[in-house]
């Protein structure tokens, strides 16, 4: 959840770290700082608060901004308040060797009552601080022969998750990167490499990188790169290209993040959807899966596991997979998949759903089905991801880097995909070539009416600065819909802070019709499908109590504007593509009830980008 920026080269380190850490900000942190290496000594700079603080703070600090080492952070506080003793980085009872982590140390506490009984001294309440102390322990205390092999030692003791930079006083022109659990990658550059936990840091610099993977070091320098094990055995690493450009994590005219890619996504859909449509053959082409399409044919029980918005997708997968396939179809949170005995039968497929590729909870819910047997495939947007790496197969979403915390269209193509996978499936299966050209003409179709949807964008923003100031709301949908009012409910808590709740539209009798009073927004995904008089007599039960109705309707139903305050309409698509064309005015609608409450949208209070710990 935090980020991690380290630079060793021939230019003056502050600047990258700095712009690094302003890259990263969309991760969610609350503290910030960097050390550098001057002359024999280790200058630590940290303060609680944005990274505009620490800028202010080094902007006379010369001395600083002429090294040409340095590791840098911005932390989102786990143990401890976010305070400068507690902000990274962290440094050893001799000031020589400073660290800084993502992830949680499980066992710091013991870790820590060790290392104070052999006289060490702690300065804060962060299990990261212990990673300082037990390096120190090891480099200056038990002979060690580099700083390298002190990393490694004192990582054998460590029961959790890290990524994590070091710089030691004694070997000044070296930084040691290490990972286990938390993402870190390395760009590599001209005489120069840049460690980073996140790929937008480093684009400004270079495009080539290398990815590491858990239980793996990496010593860099600027005369070279060695990558080796916990247990100092080399790794040859390939470098890869990262596949996206500086200009597409700018916000090019947007007042927000959120909002441009919002606007975004019927472009990102047609990348999405690019070289997959084959119209002339009547297929779908899915070459991430192909080298296992004939297993995958002969899956009895789909699970899809995810976490957050991840998890809405799966639910609307579970339909497209039951009703476009025919298979049996299970979704789970990944936070509890991982954690209990599921059952994996012979021809079982595990489907992984995650933007960044690694969501803590859902790589475990992965590598606990890889290991049970099932066959186990990711839909993730980050190239080279660790969930991209773990899977026997998948499919990359394409539609460029995601910058907003609260996901928009990350959702649409996972949806996507999942429905091009369940389309690819139930032609193999049962589907008729001529349903299979229904779908693929309506997913055609698909970009072109999402934006014509997002003109929608200032009437959305009318009716979101009139109910902004009400604190309860109720999102309510039937069928394919029903995922989508939970959607549209997490996308109210996670950036306006207003209570909201996702309901399937026929549960609203059986208990939550009591919180319905006169005024209180409640808004229906109301599409013309076979549950539409269900859905109006649900309109009804709400206005009998006072509610107000806002519905995002079908073009051309001249109905449903007779029982609701305020209509959305989207254009018609078969029921299974409904989902795509309904999230949108719901998207639009949290983006504009944030901004009418003052919100900071693309930062939400207590929320990071990608949750790479429990």
């Amino acid at each position: 959840m935090c980020g991690i920026v380290g630079y060793v080269g021939r230019k003056c380190a502050q600047p990258i770290l700095l712009e690094g850490l302003k890259r990263l900000e969309y991760r969610g942190y609350d503290s910030s700082g960097l050390a550098v290496i001057h002359h024999g000594q280790l200058l630590v700079h940290k303060c609680p608060g944005r990274i505009s603080v620490l800028c202010d703070h080094l902007a006379d600090d010369a001395v600083t901004a002429s090294c040409q080492i340095g590791i840098a952070h911005t932390r989102w506080a786990t143990h401890g308040a976010p305070t400068e003793e507690n902000a990274h980085p962290h440094s050893d009872c001799k000031n020589r060797i400073a660290i800084v982590h993502n992830g949680i140390i499980e066992n710091y506490s013991a870790l820590k009552q060790l290392l104070i009984e052999k006289g060490h001294h702690f300065s804060s309440q962060t299990d990261s601080e212990v990673l300082a102390h037990l390096i120190e322990e090891f480099y200056y205390n038990n002979g060690t022969k580099s700083i390298e092999q002190a990393v490694q030692l004192a990582l054998r003791e460590v029961t959790g998750t890290y990524g994590l930079a070091v710089l030691c006083v004694d070997e000044p022109g070296k930084i040691v990167a290490a990972r286990k659990g938390s993402p870190l990658i390395v760009g590599v550059g001209a005489d120069e490499y840049i460690v980073a936990s996140d790929a937008s840091a480093i684009v400004e610099h270079t495009t080539n990188v290398v990815y590491l993977n858990d239980g793996e070091l990496a010593v860099l320098n600027s005369d070279g790169m060695r990558t080796l094990t916990l247990d100092n055995v080399p790794v040859t690493k390939q470098v890869q290209q990262i596949e996206w450009s500086l200009e597409q994590i700018a916000l090019n005219g947007f007042e927000h993040f959120m909002l441009k890619e919002i606007c975004e996504q019927g472009e990102a859909i047609r990348n999405c959807l690019r070289g997959r449509l084959d119209k002339r053959e009547n297929r779908i082409q899915l070459g991430g899966i192909a080298a296992i399409s004939r297993e995958l044919v002969k899956t009895r029980r789909l699970i899809l596991t995810g976490c957050g918005t991840a998890w809405h997708a799966g639910l609307i997968g579970e339909y497209l997979f039951e009703d476009l396939a025919r298979i049996p179809t299970e979704v789970e949170y990944a936070s509890e998949f991982r954690y209990r005995n599921p059952i994996i039968d012979d021809g079982t497929t595990v489907i992984a759903i995650s933007q960044s590729g690694e969501t803590a909870d859902t790589l475990a819910a992965l590598r606990e089905a890889r290991q049970k047997g099932a066959l186990a495939l990711g839909v993730v947007n980050a190239v080279g991801s660790t969930i991209a790496r773990e899977t026997d197969a998948g499919v990359y979403l394409h539609v460029g880097p995601e910058i907003g915390v609260a996901s928009t269209k990350a959702f649409t193509a996972q949806v996507v995909v999942l429905a091009l996978m369940s389309l690819y499936l139930g032609r193999r299966r049962f589907m008729s070539e001529t349903m299979l050209q229904h779908y693929i003409d309506a997913l055609e179709r698909i970009p072109e009416q999402m934006e014509r949807v997002i003109q929608q964008s200032a009437a959305v923003k009318m009716v979101a600065d009139q109910y902004a100031d009400c604190d309860n709301w109720l999102l309510l949908g039937r069928g394919y819909n029903y995922p989508v009012a939970l959607e549209g409910a997490l996308k109210l808590k996670e950036i306006s802070y207003i209570h909201s709740e996702g309901l399937p539209a026929a549960e609203m009798k059986h208990g939550p019709i009591a919180l319905i009073h006169p005024g209180m927004p409640v808004v229906f995904i109301a599409s013309r499908c076979s549950t539409y008089d269900k859905i109006l007599g649900n309109i009804q039960e709400v206005k009998a109590r006072g509610g107000t109705v806002i519905a995002v309707a079908t073009e051309g139903d001249t109905e449903i504007g007779k029982f609701a305050e305020h209509v959305f309409y989207v254009p018609d698509a078969p029921a299974p593509l409904q989902p795509l064309l309904n999230v949108v005015p719901l998207q639009l609608l949290a983006y504009h009830a944030a901004v009418a409450r003052g919100c900071n949208v693309d930062k939400p209070r207590n929320l990071a980008k990608s949750v790479t710990v429990e």
